[in-house]
């Protein structure tokens, strides 16, 4: 698959990246050089503009006050919708995830706008904070294994209409709406709670990345055994009795 090649980009690693998250950069980085694929990978940070020729834009979870400016920088850079509206692929975790939507609250308790590329509202919980493992089933349309992941998090996330379910739960709070849902999608942008970082726990959610960028319907196999050790390995610490 040498003859293409993939253009990833890290959005605020300095405001948005806590729980490892940055390691879902690293393990799309490593999938695609284990088929051979040449990637070009940019680290964005808030100062500086966002790239609008990436083909796959990855974003982390944050605390509130970096969240809201990381919200307040993309929205006056536009650059991350004119990447979505040129076809690039987003994938984003916990505040990352509620920044792509239309709104969430802020550190100041105040509504926040957000970038409106997921049909989703964020809103604060009132009850305990979402945290610990989680197990849950990926829309079978996206064709993927259970979803395992780790949730820390007080938000409620509500779909809209035209953003589907990214997983039904099995173990965990999710989406926190009590519907069951966990994460959101549409064609090209993805959100989810999930850390762990999601894709050292999840690496076909980089494979599928990978292969709508491409355009590619399949890569070719690599060894899974490290990744199915640690999928086994959390799926039995959620699943079993507390």
């Amino acid at each position: 698959m040498s003859e293409s090649s993939l253009r990833l980009v890290w959005v605020y690693p300095d405001l948005l990246s806590t729980y490892g998250d940055q390691g879902n950069a690293l393990v799309v980085e490593r999938r695609a050089l284990q088929r051979r694929v040449p990637v070009t990978r940019v680290d964005v940070r808030s100062d500086q503009p966002i790239p609008t020729s990436g083909d796959i834009y990855l974003i982390g979870g944050g605390e509130d006050r970096p969240q809201r400016l990381a919200a307040e920088r993309l929205r006056r850079d536009g650059g991350l919708g004119r990447a979505v509206a040129n076809g690039a692929i987003v994938f984003s975790v916990c505040a990352g995830y509620q920044i792509l939507g239309h709104e969430f609250i802020n550190d100041l308790g105040r509504p926040e706008p957000g970038l409106g590329l997921l049909d989703v509202v964020s809103t604060r919980g009132e009850g305990e904070r979402c945290v610990g493992d989680v197990l849950a089933d990926i829309d079978p349309r996206l064709s993927l294994p259970p979803l395992t992941g780790f949730e820390n998090h007080q938000g409620v996330t509500h779909l809209g209409p035209s953003a589907r379910p990214f997983a039904r739960l099995r173990v965990g709070k999710g989406n926190g709406t009590g519907d069951g849902t966990e994460g959101a999608f549409n064609d090209t942008v993805f959100g989810t709670y999930m850390h762990g970082p999601v894709m050292a726990r999840n690496p076909q959610i980089g494979d599928l990345l990978i292969k709508l960028a491409l355009d590619v319907n399949a890569l070719p196999p690599v060894d899974d055994q490290w990744y199915e050790a640690l999928r086994n390995e959390r799926i039995a610490a959620a699943v079993q009795p507390a």
